[in-house]
């Protein structure tokens, strides 16, 4: 095991395999993005049913900042992920109240502080902010309902980003493949996890 520190897209990739958005089910990104195109008309921009346009904006900034775009694969807007949630926010009417407060206290808290929305605010300030809720056993008190509120939308964002097959492909996914004779885990692998059968 090597001493080097992950990434932001190795840790929320993590986060997405070990705690799925179990509300989701089996929708995907690709599945949100077809009904999407069903509706509208495939050359029509996508129109959030669920978003107004000032959540919509903030919502496509702020998976961003999670899922950034980089020398692997694109961000979570490339990968459709505010579409995504969109899709899934329409379909589950029970989760509507979490995600219109947190992005309501995202803006409030920003503006708090900078006198901005949070879109509106600089690269620092947003950085600021989320630093602030990002990590909750390092967050102030004060600050309980941002960090609920981001950790939820983080998990949101990466279930999203790890689901549409810009996220397969990003984490290399083998799965999915016939294997027509099992011959067992190699073995340069069972030696570097120290197993042996």
């Amino acid at each position: 095991m090597t001493d080097r520190k992950l990434t932001r897209r190795e840790a929320v990739s993590l986060l997405a395999a070990a705690v799925p958005l179990a509300s989701i089910g089996p929708n995907s990104v690709a599945h949100a993005v077809r009904q999407a195109q069903a509706t509208l008309g495939a050359d029509a921009p996508f129109a959030p049913k669920f978003f107004t346009a000032h959540e919509w904006a903030t919502v496509r900034t702020l998976v961003d900042i999670i899922i950034p775009k980089d020398d692997r694969s694109g961000s979570a807007t490339d990968a459709a992920v505010p579409e995504f949630m969109d899709f899934i926010l329409v379909a589950y009417p029970d989760e509507h109240q979490w995600m219109r407060s947190g992005l309501t206290w995202l803006d409030a808290e920003s503006k708090r502080r900078s006198k901005k929305t949070f879109v509106a605010s600089s690269t620092a300030e947003r950085q600021a902010l989320l630093d602030d809720i990002a990590y909750p056993e390092k967050a102030p008190a004060a600050m309980k309902d941002g960090v609920r509120f981001f950790n939820g939308f983080r998990d949101f964002t990466a279930s999203g980003f790890y689901s549409s097959r810009m996220g397969v492909d990003d984490i290399q996914y083998k799965g999915n493949t016939v294997v027509a004779e099992w011959k067992g885990c190699p073995d340069a692998v069972l030696d570097r996890l120290g197993v042996h059968y």
